[in-house]
């Protein structure tokens, strides 16, 4: 196993309520646990991976993840069999609104306008 960290600071939105758990670790899935907690605005992630030499990739796609959200006090483990990149965000974006209860402010509503 890998373990890869990554922290961000000054995120805008704070999480609330209780722990989340999305996901299921199996044969090319992964599980997503998301909490609050107080790390000073920050947010931090880690990343517990089956796949060795992907660092890249998942500094990509976990960067890509926090412009979308920019959490604040908010902390994140991933457990990875392997997942793609696109399951990968999926199940990212999925633990969030489970815990905040709705897509970030710049996600599309799919309303007529």
């Amino acid at each position: 196993m890998e373990t890869l960290t990554f922290h961000f600071d000054r995120g805008t939105r704070p999480s609330s309520g209780q722990p989340q758990l999305v996901g299921v670790v199996s044969s090319g899935n992964l599980e997503v646990l998301i909490e609050p907690a107080s790390l000073n605005g920050g947010c931090d992630i880690e990343v517990r991976t089956a796949a060795h030499g992907f660092g890249a990739i998942w500094q990509a796609v976990i960067s890509d993840f926090h412009d979308r959200w920019q959490l604040a006090d908010t902390r994140i483990a991933i457990n990875d069999m392997g997942a793609t990149p696109a399951v990968v965000s999926l199940r990212l974006d999925q633990a969030v609104e489970t815990l905040l209860g709705g897509p970030p402010a710049s996600a599309p509503t799919g309303g007529q306008p």
